[in-house]
């Protein structure tokens, strides 16, 4: 199946020579040049992943990341201008899964949008993989289940994608859900930040400490728009972070 990538910038000269290079490797390719059309195309088709240049006409992108993110959980990489720190922090709390800086290497783009999806598939196939082992368990008890994790309220479905806490609906992005399936796996164990660099970006993909605390953050925030009490990731400052059940 050819995997869908949209790509929305202002740069009409971008827009072209992306969507060469994209089309060359394989994938389909939709182009806007402005986020008020990206986000009207995105709620009639979703992509598997799509980038997004910050500064743009009639929606920016982080309004667009805002807006999507209430509906989608697709993929996203911001494209941010050079050396714009504070613009790849907000990206990346508003729940971007990574961010390229301008100028940027084509070739590079291409491997942040390759090692996202293997993510995006690595989740599917482990989810699949946990709901055939399952199945083998249940043998005749004839329910067809995926393999869930259940921590205390939690409820984490890694074939499905989906996250519950307390019977309410968590919308997370790939990053986060990886992140947050990492800690849930083993509830009171420790893993620190480069830990879970290595879960959420693997490959050759250089993050510093702070992406962590950023999607951390978001995590948390995601969590206590549906519980205000909501204390199960817990930070052990100069170690890392663990889930706690309690």
């Amino acid at each position: 199946m050819t995997l869908k990538i949209t790509l929305v910038d202002d740069d009409k000269n971008i827009l072209a020579s992306v969507s060469m290079v994209l089309e060359a490797e394989g994938f389909e390719v939709t182009t806007y040049g402005d986020g008020l059309s990206a986000l009207a195309g995105f709620n009639v088709a979703p992509p598997d992943l799509a980038v997004l240049d910050i500064k743009m006409p009639r929606m920016d992108g982080m309004e667009l990341l805002r807006r999507l993110r209430e509906k989608h959980n697709f993929p996203v990489i911001f494209l941010t201008s050079k050396d714009d720190e504070i613009d790849e922090m907000l990206g990346l709390k508003m729940g971007a899964d990574d961010y390229i800086t301008k100028p940027f290497s084509q070739r590079l783009l291409i491997e942040r949008i390759r090692t996202i999806l293997r993510r995006v598939e690595a989740i599917k196939k482990q989810g699949q993989k946990h709901g055939l082992e399952l199945s083998a368990k249940i043998g005749q008890a004839g329910e067809e289940e995926s393999s869930v994790l259940i921590r205390g309220r939690l409820k984490l479905d890694p074939l499905r994608h989906i996250c519950e806490w307390n019977g309410h609906d968590v919308k997370l992005t790939v990053t986060e859900f990886l992140i947050l399936e990492a800690l849930v796996h083993r509830p009171g164990h420790v893993k620190s930040r480069d830990q879970l660099m290595d879960i959420a970006y693997n490959d050759d993909v250089y993050v510093d400490d702070r992406t962590i605390d950023s999607h951390i953050k978001r995590l948390r925030k995601k969590f206590r728009n549906v519980d205000s009490d909501f204390d199960g990731i817990e930070t052990l400052y100069g170690v890392g972070y663990r889930y706690s059940e309690s």
